[in-house]
């Protein structure tokens, strides 16, 4: 089989995580997306094959370990490695003080947030190095803020375990980038931040676009 490079999206459905595949799409990579949405996923393909790419749908619940497990052997039986992977699934919990948070919602915010990626590095570890691919994780302010406990304890922990990984593998491989998107319009956003106007947030689209040109330059 030819080296398609492939791109592996997980939280690909919308937002951010659509606007990268999109990108990378159009870069050339075929695209594994990656999330729990069946029709949404489907409207992303039918955009990237549009535009003239590829794309492997894999609806998964990425709370299920046997789900992801799954995943991960069938990308090591039909491709052997990954040549990027960009994790942008994510987990808004409601806002709350942080007296009054429900368990129930923390234990979600863990769920997603930090216990998926804790369970995705060591399976995506090898797959990258494979292939002398790249991991990229996605930044967020909003730890400490007020009412931000439950999603930015949880993303906070995200991101400190990713910047882990990458001080670990700086000589040996993989590489492990962390990005920091600015503010767009995406549900997410809109729950946190109801009657926000939208008009001065960057689209989703052209934020991949701007992210994608800065972890990989086109050659001059």
């Amino acid at each position: 089989m030819p080296h398609d490079r492939l791109a592996l999206i997980t939280g690909a459905s919308r937002g951010l995580g659509a606007g990268l595949a999109e990108a990378l799409a159009a870069r050339g990579y075929h695209i594994m997306a990656v999330a729990r949405t069946v029709g949404a996923l489907e409207e992303l393909d039918d955009r990237i094959q549009a535009r003239g790419g590829r794309a492997t749908l894999a609806p998964l619940d990425l709370k299920d370990p046997a789900q992801v497990q799954h995943m991960g052997q069938a990308i090591a039986t039909r491709w052997g490695g990954v040549d990027l992977w960009c994790h942008t699934a994510i987990h808004g919990t409601p806002l709350s003080p942080a007296a009054h948070i429900a368990q129930k919602d923390m234990e979600a915010a863990i769920a997603i947030n930090l216990t998926l990626p804790a369970m995705l590095i060591p399976m995506m570890e090898p797959l990258l190095r494979a292939r002398t691919g790249q991991a990229v994780f996605f930044d967020d302010t909003h730890g400490g803020e007020k009412f931000f406990g439950s999603y930015g304890a949880t993303k906070a922990a995200q991101i400190a375990l990713a910047r882990s990984w990458a001080a670990e593998t700086a000589t040996i491989g993989p590489k492990v980038s962390i990005l920091s998107p600015r503010p767009m319009p995406t549900g997410l956003r809109a729950r946190f931040f109801p009657g926000e106007e939208r008009a001065p947030l960057a689209r989703p689209r052209d934020e991949a676009q701007r992210l994608i040109d800065c972890l990989l330059p086109q050659p001059a």
